[in-house]
């Protein structure tokens, strides 16, 4: 968990549900306790840590965008090599790292959030290719927007420094930009999907999910080669 006080509940919550797990106290920024990562023998880490803001990327305060950079692309590298240089050692393990569908879809205003997963993708392809030779295994899982409250959360962080009277970004821009929030799917779908991946043996580099997501993380890459300025 992030924080101490969620180790609690998530120890409760397990036992009335019969599983046997370890709950501990993890933030992926804090040198300490990414130490934990190495004290523990594991056989797949998942990184999947994130945070993220909306706002106009051409406004949005510089500082904000490196504490988003620090915890999902800098932390989380840190923890990755942690995880690669104990895979290495053993000659097997996976290394998964949750991106997301505006890794590879640009979206007004999510732009923050958006490059820290496009950093993440850049990351993920050359660490699959380099440790390839040591039979660790490195894929992505790119969700498309999913209903945890975290996408809403995201834009009403940019309220915190956005002001209509004073930036030059059009405050119906933003709002009809969030319209997206709209039409979110049901989370349950992707904790069974990410479930399913994370356990297989093989798999693809890439999972994006729903199918729809993926079609269109597709179509924009192709966009990317036609579109002109």
């Amino acid at each position: 968990m992030e924080i101490i006080s969620q180790v609690t509940p998530l120890r409760e919550e397990a036992e009335s549900a019969g599983l046997d797990i370890e709950v501990v106290k993890l933030d992926v920024t804090d040198k300490q306790d990414q130490k934990l990562l190495e004290s523990y023998d594991y056989d797949v880490f998942v990184a999947n840590a994130a945070i993220g803001e909306g706002g106009p990327i051409s406004e949005i305060p510089v500082d904000r965008m490196r504490e988003i950079y620090e915890t999902n692309v800098f932390s989380t590298l840190e923890n990755a090599q942690i995880a690669a240089k104990k895979f290495v050692e053993k000659q097997q393990g996976k290394i998964i790292f949750l991106s997301s569908i505006v890794g590879i879809v640009p979206m007004p205003y999510l732009g923050a959030y958006g490059s820290s997963k496009h950093a993440i993708e850049s990351i993920a392809k050359t660490m699959r290719a380099e440790l390839k030779e040591f039979d660790v295994q490195v894929a992505t899982i790119n969700p498309g927007p999913f209903e945890t409250g975290f996408n809403d959360r995201m834009f009403e962080e940019r309220k915190k420094w956005y002001d209509p009277d004073t930036h030059f970004t059009k405050e119906e821009s933003i709002k009809e930009a969030a319209e997206i929030l709209d039409e979110q799917y049901d989370p349950e779908d992707m904790i069974r999907k990410m479930v399913e991946v994370i356990a297989d043996d093989s798999h693809l580099f890439r999972t994006a999910y729903p199918e729809e997501v993926e079609e269109q993380m597709k179509e924009s890459e192709q966009e990317a080669w036609e579109d002109k300025v």
